[in-house]
């Protein structure tokens, strides 16, 4: 950034403006996602963000860097994309067979994982910080927190800002943030293994052949003994593989138009597979590894007919 060009967009130069803002947009993007959970709603919130940029940029007076000032309105207006979630749930689509009874119920029905393609954008260093956050366990974990232990979590633990910086983008104290901080931690998950090791990357490949065949013996061999399944926006969550295997033979003798076609992508930061049906985007799925990387530990479907589209696939195969 030159001073020249900050001069430029304060004065409504929009080209300087684009400039200046097009070091930190993918970065703010994935902060965004981390908070709300949702790359939909993290596209809605970077465009409120750019507009309140554009629009507060003649006020903005250097006391602190650009990139931190970004950062204080993209925290603000993910949070509140956070309380307006809980006003506006996604609806979930009306299955097409009789499910079993689940025995759980999955409340994070805005949930979607983030596309690993989008973090090409960011240089090396920020593109390994950003893979190991946008995990969906990590993300799952952030969004059963309340919102600002959230944010104090991700603006610390993950943007190495301090407690006085995060006090400041918040408007709390920073005895107030070192508390919530020490509360977010003691939620986090514990960490996965990598997922581009030889074994998980073949297990991965055998879960796919066997649920592209329904063969349902086949995928369950591959599970541990505490998996779930759960279908976001969908609120059902089927735990253990008794209840998944009831599941998974529901759906292969009462879905209509056959067997699924899965096509390989990576998405929070795992190995995820986008589901066609009779040629058509059917949704998204992504497997979870175990802690030791031998099984697999949940399997998210994700019933968004339209999220393919964040990963450059297409709206049909041949």
């Amino acid at each position: 950034m030159t001073s020249a060009e900050l001069e430029s967009a304060r004065a409504g130069d929009e080209s300087a403006f684009a400039s200046l803002i097009a070091p930190f947009r993918r970065e703010l993007h994935v902060h965004c996602y981390r908070i709300v959970g949702s790359v939909d709603d993290a596209d809605e919130v970077m465009q409120e963000v750019l507009l309140a940029a554009w629009q507060g940029l003649p006020g903005f007076e250097g006391r602190s860097s650009l990139r931190t000032w970004l950062y204080r309105i993209a925290t603000t207006r993910s949070l509140n994309m956070r309380r307006e979630q809980g006003r506006r749930p996604r609806p979930a689509p009306p299955p097409p067979f009789e499910l079993p009874a689940p025995g759980d119920r999955f409340e994070l029905g805005n949930l979607q994982p983030y596309p690993e393609v989008l973090l090409s954008e960011l240089d090396p260093a920020a593109r390994a910080v950003a893979r190991e956050t946008i995990e969906l366990a990590f993300v799952v974990a952030l969004q059963r927190m309340p919102p600002r232990q959230t944010a104090v979590l991700i603006l610390c633990d993950v943007l190495a800002f301090t407690a006085a910086e995060a006090a400041d983008m918040l408007s709390i104290s920073s005895t107030a943030v070192k508390g919530l901080l020490q509360r977010a931690r003691s939620a986090k998950p514990s960490p996965a293994p990598r997922v581009n090791s030889t074994g998980y990357l073949e297990l991965a490949r055998q879960f796919a052949d066997a649920f592209s065949r329904d063969d349902v013996d086949a995928v369950l061999a591959l599970l541990t003994d505490e998996c779930w399944l759960a279908m976001p926006p969908a609120v059902e969550s089927y735990v253990g593989r008794d209840a998944v295997g009831d599941f998974l033979r529901a759906s292969a003798s009462g879905r209509p138009g056959g067997s699924y076609t899965l096509l390989p992508v990576q998405a929070g930061g795992r190995p995820a597979f986008v589901c066609y049906l009779q040629g058509r985007a059917r949704g998204l799925m992504v497997i979870e590894p175990s802690l030791d990387g031998h099984r697999i530990e949940s399997i998210m479907r994700f019933l968004d007919d339209r999220l393919h589209r964040h990963y450059g696939t297409p709206d049909t195969l041949p």
